[in-house]
């Protein structure tokens, strides 16, 4: 598994505890909005995570089936322990290779999921197969680091922490595909003809600049980079990023989010 898509160990606790409220929940609202407004009536959802999606898409679609997806069982496991509505179920899976027929859902969704995919145009391939004719792949992704104010707070304050290897995951996945050209592009290589690509901009929670700095720095793969520094730099880091994120969230009056909803259909 590549190593920027694996939620594995404490991870997933963290993730659902910080980073959720503050990120996901936000978007989760949004996304399942726009689900609602498709009507429906069997849903896949891609790189479910912690189930903030799952939840949103089972209250906003009360008489859909929802199949909830992810490559983590550990998180899977976390959105399991949080419940389970009559209309959803939670099963492991990769968005490379789905273990669905073809034509067996209404609509496909994924929250942040598709800046993990080793290979998005396969990944939407595999998205476009399982759709039923008239079927809608639906996805946010994030927008510019820069955009994302208290993670880009966050992103600097940890490379500034610690000495060589720097931190790079933040930048290079989660805020690091935002190009507009280049996903219509993967998306019509894939074979979906009408596309739409929304800019959305929310704030986080105020409050959220310590749960973002730990949830990030303890929650997510830059765990990963981090842990290859001495614990005394781990926690300066950790230190620094809560430092830096408050005071985005001070001088601004919170923090700032900016994503992409991308509907593909035809």
């Amino acid at each position: 598994m590549n190593e920027d898509a694996l939620f594995a160990g404490s991870i997933p606790a963290i993730y659902q505890a910080a980073l959720v409220p503050v990120l996901f929940a936000p978007y989760a609202a949004d996304l399942a909005a726009r689900a609602a407004a498709l009507a429906p009536g069997v849903v896949l959802e891609l790189a479910a995570g912690t189930g903030a999606v799952s939840r949103a898409l089972a209250a906003a679609l009360p008489r859909a089936r929802i199949v909830a997806t992810d490559l983590n069982p550990a998180m899977l496991e976390v959105a399991r322990g949080l419940g389970e509505a009559e209309n959803l179920r939670f099963e492991p899976a990769d968005a490379q290779a789905l273990p669905f027929p073809d034509g067996a859902f209404d609509l496909v969704v994924a929250q942040f999921g598709a800046m993990f995919f080793p290979d998005k145009v396969g990944a939407y391939r595999e998205a476009r197969r399982v759709l039923a004719p008239g079927g809608t792949w639906l996805f946010n992704v994030w927008g510019e680091l820069e955009a994302n104010t208290g993670s880009a707070a966050i992103h600097w304050a940890v490379r500034e922490a610690v000495p060589e290897p720097k931190p790079e995951f933040m930048a290079r996945t989660p805020f690091g595909y935002h190009d507009v050209k280049r996903i219509e592009w993967e998306l019509h290589q894939a074979g979906f003809g009408e596309i739409a690509i929304e800019r959305v901009e929310l704030a986080s929670p105020p409050g959220s600049a310590e749960p973002l700095a730990r949830g990030m720095c303890l929650g997510s793969p830059l765990a990963g980079e981090l842990a290859l520094h001495p614990e005394p730099l781990r926690a300066a880091a950790l230190d620094a990023a809560i430092a830096a994120a408050q005071r985005v969230e001070q001088a601004d009056g919170a923090l700032r989010m900016a994503a992409l909803a991308v509907t593909a259909s035809g």
